[in-house]
């Protein structure tokens, strides 16, 4: 590999890195080291908080000081900041004196008109988040004063050759020492792109599908058994391995690709994520590590310019493909006006929480007497497949379909009409508008060219599959353009410009590529710090000294930090260990979750305790009671899902640790059928849908009064802020609001 530091390079940077990181604070994402929820709707708090005099910024510093003084004596605090007990009064003493002195020769300045570099960090800290974010980023400061106490010259300079992540090519030599064709599919929805790419995978002697979705993958693996081509299934928490010796064929989630694995032809979908700030990282891997002689990237137009440059840097050959849309497509110019009595046979509803998709249901059926068939990223594929094929048949009374976003994803549907529930949906932290890639993409699935009954006759002739299959992907046939148009519209008014707008829109190009740094550079990185350091310091300081090239970004931390702080008092980890416990499928958030990656951390660290009616935080009782539409029942088994998933997840990491998988796929069976169940039965009242309509009318005409300066007070809430508040209320915020449609444990990379 070549060098790209050389000593003096690095011995230019030290001096430079001296001057960035004064009393080691810097710009940190605060929200990342300390987990706040930041709520919405604050924009005008945060320009009041943004014009604070810097005298009063630095007496709330030292009052902040003083009260992180007083948690020295709290064992946990000395955890989680590296403090050693006996050392930890003169450690935050001269940390307070170093602040303090910087504050005093800045007062005494004649260039007092330039703040110095510590009071531009934490007016960004208070700016963002108030008092809680300059002590989240005295906490951070205060960890490097502790670590840099023992860094010499030589290890800064070692840290920051390590840092080096401008060249991420070079972490997969073997790839770089083949030639590649790479073929790039773009287009918009059915368009027949993901198709070509997925014949040519049929016809390969080996090769790997990389979807974004569990739902994918679990699509594409049971087309190609179906056409008799051996195929395994490799997903975060599921492995399926077909026997015998000439499986050559492996569908995953993108996160799971095997980069290291000789293959024909590796297919890679929605090729656009690569840019994701939450999980681009493993769209790049797949990208620049694997190792096809053909690669077929699918997607959208505006990833072009950035794969141009990836495979010039690579020196791997591209030949761009470009695709029409099969079907015209065109947004209404009337919503439905909240009336369920105007859908029409083949419509499908976009809504974005499982408790609404069932509530829908349910009054669809009730208003209309059709039935309705549903579809969402967390149903078993095989229901999932039947429901599918419900909505599909011509011929029988499923006239509607209620989905998830999992639809915008390469489920082939014989969908008429796409109308949004709501053009905001929950993102694990908060509601947020869609993005118009996102609006668009959804859209794109009306009008699909060939229905599934049409089209399966075509995969009968070709691939000699039982025409009872079951399985929608296998079905997508792209022929001539037709006339069969698509239609878009909202359930409610004031949703309808924001769609009509973003038909109308083109997203900009994708400029950047998501990585994170391999588990190796981790490892060595860590390996300069004293072994009291937190994980989490060591990752944040990864991040903060990092060099990138103008064409990379790095990936959130958020998650990955939040949980390197819960297992931090876990002793005997080792770094490996953390880093795969760091990669798992953990909600923070969750105060139940926080026992659970704690017992199973301690599993990990002494080797036993592992299997599954061991671990008494797993609250396998809850499915001994009767099934009830009480929302903390259904709170109780969500959780109860999420840490049966979880353990599955380490026990393909763990393996000699965890050995009860196959008890936890059966209760993860069990308590998806009482979610279910409960689902099901659950249905949102009329008042309430009218009072929710009334809100997000209100709140969307005063954050337009906000956005140009017309509002009175800066307490006005956002429409994110009164939806989220009222489903917070109402219990819905706890249960199912995000139907989070992608592979667990992949917001960060797995082991």
């Amino acid at each position: 590999m070549s060098d790209y530091y050389g000593d003096i390079e690095a011995a230019e940077e030290y001096p430079r890195y001296l001057q960035r990181h004064v009393h080691g604070l810097r710009s940190l994402d605060v929200s990342a080291k300390s987990n706040i929820r930041q709520q919405p709707g604050q924009k005008l708090q945060r320009l009041t908080r943004g014009r604070i005099v810097e005298a009063d910024l630095i007496t709330i510093t030292i009052q902040r000081l003083e009260q992180l003084f007083g948690q020295t004596d709290d064992p946990s605090f000395l955890i989680k900041t590296g403090l050693v007990a006996n050392k930890a009064e003169n450690h935050f003493a001269d940390f307070k004196a170093d602040i303090l002195r910087s504050f005093k020769e800045w007062s005494g300045s004649r260039k007092r008109h330039v703040p110095p570099p510590i009071l531009s960090v934490l007016r960004q800290a208070y700016t963002e988040n108030g008092e809680n974010g300059i002590d989240a980023q005295l906490k951070f400061a205060l960890q490097g004063h502790v670590a840099n106490s023992t860094f010499t010259k030589s290890d800064i300079l070692n840290q920051v050759r390590l840092a080096d992540l401008r060249y991420p090519y070079e972490w997969y030599p073997a790839t770089r020492a083949i030639q590649r064709k790479i073929h790039l599919h773009v287009g918009p929805t059915n368009s027949g792109k993901t198709y070509h790419a997925l014949k040519r995978l049929e016809s390969a002697s080996s090769g790997i599908y990389a979807g974004p979705l569990r739902l994918l993958a679990h699509e594409v693996y049971s087309r190609l058994n179906a056409l008799g081509k051996p195929c395994n299934l490799i997903t975060g928490d599921e492995r399926i391995m077909v026997e015998g010796d000439e499986v050559s064929m492996s569908s995953c989630t993108v996160e799971m690709v095997p980069v290291n694995r000789n293959v024909e032809v590796a297919v890679v979908d929605e090729i656009q994520m690569i840019g994701n700030d939450h999980r681009g990282w493993a769209w790049t891997q797949a990208v620049l590590g694997l190792k096809a002689q053909e690669l077929h990237l699918c997607g959208e137009e505006r990833a072009v310019p950035l794969i141009k440059e990836l495979a010039a840097a690579m020196g791997d050959h591209l030949e761009i493909h470009h695709y029409e849309r099969l079907s015209p497509l065109r947004p209404m110019s009337t919503s439905l006006n909240g009336d369920l009595r105007k859908l029409r046979k083949g419509d499908c509803l976009v809504v974005f929480s499982r408790m609404q998709i069932h509530a829908y249901r349910k009054d669809i059926e009730k208003i209309t007497g059709k039935r309705v068939a549903v579809v969402y990223g967390s149903l078993p594929p095989e229901i999932r497949a039947q429901q599918a094929k419900l909505f599909n048949e011509p011929n029988n009374d499923y006239d509607f379909l209620v989905a998830s976003d999992a639809i915008g994803m390469g489920l082939n549907l014989s969908i008429k009409r796409i109308i949004f529930e709501s053009t905001s949906r929950h993102n694990g932290e908060q509601l947020k508008t869609l993005e118009v890639p996102d609006i668009k993409q959804i859209a794109g699935r009306a009008g699909r060219y060939r229905t599934a009954t049409d089209a399966a006759k075509d995969v009968i002739v070709e691939g000699n599959v039982d025409s009872d299959s079951q399985n929608p992907m296998a079905v997508t046939v792209p022929a001539a353009p037709g006339t069969n148009l698509g239609l878009v519209t909202t359930l409610e008014r004031m949703d309808l410009p924001i769609v009509q707008r973003a038909m109308q829109s083109e997203a900009g190009p994708i400029t950047t590529a998501g990585i994170f740094p391999p588990d190796s550079i981790i490892l060595k990185f860590s390996k300069y710090f004293p072994s009291e350091t937190p994980f989490s310091y060591i990752l944040l300081r990864l991040h903060e000294i990092a060099r990138i090239h103008t064409r990379f970004h790095l990936c959130n931390l958020r998650a990955y930090i939040g949980t390197a702080d819960l297992i931090q008092e876990v002793k005997d980890l080792t770094i490996a260990d953390r880093i795969s416990l760091c990669a798992a499928p953990v909600d923070t958030k969750d105060p139940g979750a926080h026992k659970i990656i704690l017992a199973l951390a301690r599993c990990v660290a002494t080797q036993r305790g592992g299997n599954l009616l061991d671990i008494h935080e797993l609250r396998l009782e809850i499915l001994d009671q009767p099934v009830t539409t009480d929302r903390e029942y259904l709170k109780q088994l969500e959780s109860l899902h999420k840490s049966v998933v979880l353990y599955l997840w380490l026990s393909y990491r763990f393996t000699g640790v965890f050995p009860s998988q196959a008890m936890a796929f059966h209760v993860k069976g069990l308590t998806e059928e009482k979610i279910d169940r409960v689902l099901t039965e659950i249905s949102l009242n009329r008042n309430f849908k009218d009072h929710l309509k009334k809100l997000k009318e209100q709140a969307m005409l005063k954050a337009l009064q906000t956005q140009v300066g017309l509002a009175e007070h800066g307490t006005q809430p956002s429409v994110s802020t009164a939806i989220e508040e009222l489903e917070i209320e109402r219990g819905l915020a706890s249960f199912g609001v995000a139907d989070i449609e992608q592979d667990v444990g992949h917001g960060v990379p797995p082991k």
